[in-house]
């Protein structure tokens, strides 16, 4: 029984057939967390060769087994947008997709719900699709089928149009704040959510300005400097009203088991507005939307990688994934808690005759958002899909709209692709996500130790399969690189 007790119990059931006596001389320790078994010292009389066979295949399926349960807490969160069941032709989504990911999403978050601007009360935003033609429960129903999903809705996500400031004056009032959990809590119930997700829309970061050299350095070091008030006269207040706002959710949910996340939207600048050391404490984990820094609605005028990984020189410091990643790591949040978004579009800008040759970004003499795509219908985005089918190939060889791709061997930036102008018509420009930027980022998430990834959003992957016959491309670059 001492060598049992050595061993752990866990090993034994590796192994139900050997008895302490086999182990006499032996002395074998495991290590889950390196991942190693060791064999110290051996007897010969015991460790003949079938014995030792025994042993290194119980060995290697006890690895699998910690290697998998490690595996398995790193979490696979995935945005479904409803907006997508409301496009046209290829683009159209239904839910029989989502068969294909939910192998794959530890997490599926609903987007998106709204708030009622008079009463503050969290509200459906397409009432007639989520309630009346029961899409919310067909959704939360799939846990039927994927019984480890947690399924949650999410509130904002830049989807809540109407009355921006609602946001704001909801965290001013003890009331308002009273009225948005109770009827969180209520909805969540009612069809059987698991929790809540909190895509907050705060006021963005005004956008890069386009500036000589010296004005560029002069507006690096303001940047570094800004003044709160220029984006929110009230940030500090709204800064502590939103950390009880969650508090207060989280005691509220406690009892019922739900979860509660965040999403840190684009552009948002969590120096100003979130407390993280004490949010950390009452959220289940925090995705970090990082992506869509250049935009062509923000930069109408410049186009520029949209979701870097790393910082790029002569751009803000602040905007790329590993800055926002460690801005939060720095302020108090553990590593397992963060979970880094990876979009599955590109955005797109027009080029003209004097936007240059090369494409290489920044690229300035831009005449705004780039056409809308033949599915999405949306100026300044294209899904992974559309962007994949301009692409040149054996199939796509001809035509003014093939786009030449620009690979990124460094994983720091991300892949963009081009046709320049000419006389007749715009050229293009278009920064996305691919399946090798995808996976760049997942090695990046496993070399920090980050809680996964949150892909944003289904609907915008290839769920068809038409660019190569597989079907979501990204979902699965990203998460087999985990």
């Amino acid at each position: 029984m001492l060598i049992r007790r050595k061993l752990g119990e866990e090993f034994y059931t590796l192994f139900p057939e050997l008895v302490d006596d086999d182990y006499t001389f032996a002395m074998i320790y495991h290590t889950v967390q390196k991942r190693t078994i060791s064999f110290v010292s051996a007897s010969s009389r015991l460790f003949h060769k079938a014995m030792l066979g025994k042993l290194i295949l119980g060995a290697i399926a006890f690895l699998a087994v910690a290697c998998n349960s490690q595996v398995s807490r790193t979490k696979v969160v995935c945005y479904y947008d409803s907006k997508g069941n409301f496009r046209d032709g290829q683009a159209r989504f239904e839910n029989t997709f989502l068969a294909e990911p939910l192998q794959f999403c530890t997490h599926l978050i609903y987007g998106y719900a709204g708030i009622n601007p008079s009463t503050y009360k969290l509200v459906p935003l397409n009432e007639q699709f989520d309630v009346t033609r029961d899409n919310y429960r067909q959704i939360t129903n799939l846990k039927l089928r994927y019984p480890g999903l947690r399924v949650l809705l999410s509130v904002g996500g830049g989807r809540d149009s109407e009355d921006k400031e609602k946001y704001l004056t909801l965290l001013e009032s003890v009331e308002h704040r009273l009225a948005f959990i109770n009827s969180a809590h209520t909805l969540l119930k009612s069809y059987g959510f698991d929790g809540l997700d909190l895509a907050w829309e705060f006021p963005p970061n005004k956008p890069k300005k386009i500036r000589s050299t010296l004005g560029s350095i002069w507006s690096s070091v303001k940047h570094t400097f800004v003044d709160p008030s220029q984006i929110d006269e009230k940030a500090a207040e709204h800064k502590e009203e939103f950390t009880a706002l969650v508090r207060e959710t989280r005691n509220a949910f406690r009892h019922d088991g739900l979860l509660l996340t965040m999403s840190v939207l684009p552009n948002v600048n969590s120096t100003m507005f979130h407390d993280v050391h004490a949010l950390v404490p009452n959220l289940d984990f925090v995705n970090l939307w990082a992506f869509d820094y250049y935009t062509p609605e923000r930069n109408p005028k410049e186009a520029d990688y949209p979701a870097p990984l790393h910082e790029l020189i002569d751009r803000k410091f602040d905007e790329n994934g590993n800055y926002l990643v460690q801005y939060w790591l720095q302020n108090g949040a553990p590593n397992n808690k963060l979970i880094l978004g990876i979009p599955t579009y590109g955005r797109t800008w027009k080029m003209t005759d004097d936007s240059g040759l090369t494409g290489v970004p920044p690229i300035s003499d831009i005449k705004g958002a780039g056409d809308a795509g033949p599915y999405t219908k949306e100026e300044g985005l294209l899904s992974y899909q559309e962007v994949c089918a301009k692409l040149t190939n054996p199939n796509n060889v001809k035509g003014g709209s093939v786009l030449r791709k620009v690979g990124d061997p460094s994983g720091k930036f991300g892949t963009y692709a081009y046709h320049i102008a000419d006389d007749d018509n715009y050229g293009t420009w278009v920064g996305y996500e691919d399946p090798d930027t995808a996976g760049n980022k997942a090695t990046y998430v496993r070399s920090k130790g980050l809680g996964g990834i949150a892909i944003v959003d289904l609907t915008l992957d290839d769920f068809r399969g038409l660019c190569t016959g597989n079907k979501y491309p990204i979902l699965r670059a990203a998460k087999f690189r985990l």
